[in-house]
């Protein structure tokens, strides 16, 4: 259970991030990996919706305002948090604790990949389809969603391992 203080930490320690290194990252203007909703994924599943709203919003705005995005990421991270507890209680089993922190050793590889892989799914898709506004192109539409999605994946999965370790 992480303290008011931790979590000031981790806050502005991933918004930093994602702002000063993982935005300026992409390949061949693809594959940008959005690590600060590792923030959302790993609140407490006790916690009120409102909270988690409120921090993911104010997150999602801090990287908005340094990354001059108009709102973008504000909108995809508290929507995230809104549909976080419906989906984390749809791949958890029924008889799981109602208070855990999401991750491999309390959830197992399995659900705890399928949990991320869809709250990376919705995050990046409706990310991208704020930032471009238009199915003109679909498939590089497809192919941005898919690469972001994928290096998020990546960045998550890195960082659960490395604190498995610690």
């Amino acid at each position: 259970m992480l303290t008011i203080i931790q979590r000031i930490e981790w806050f502005i320690g991933l918004a930093l991030l994602q702002v000063l290194v993982l935005n300026r990252v992409h390949i061949d203007g693809y594959a940008t990996p959005f690590f600060f909703i590792y923030f959302i994924l790993k609140y407490n599943s006790g916690a009120s919706r409102n909270v988690l709203m409120t921090w993911a919003f104010l997150l999602g705005l801090t990287v908005d305002v340094c990354s001059n995005t108009a709102g973008m990421n504000a909108a995809a991270a508290t929507l995230l948090a809104f549909l976080r507890e419906p989906i984390l209680r749809g791949v958890t089993l029924r008889d799981s604790a109602d208070d855990f922190e999401p991750s491999v050793r309390t959830m197992g590889f399995s659900s705890f990949f399928r949990y991320i892989l869809l709250c990376c799914c919705l995050f990046c898709t409706v990310q991208v389809l704020i930032d471009t506004f238009s199915f003109f192109r679909i498939s590089i539409l497809l192919l941005k969603i898919l690469t972001d999605i994928s290096s998020t994946l990546i960045c998550i999965l890195c960082a659960e391992a490395i604190r498995r370790k610690a």
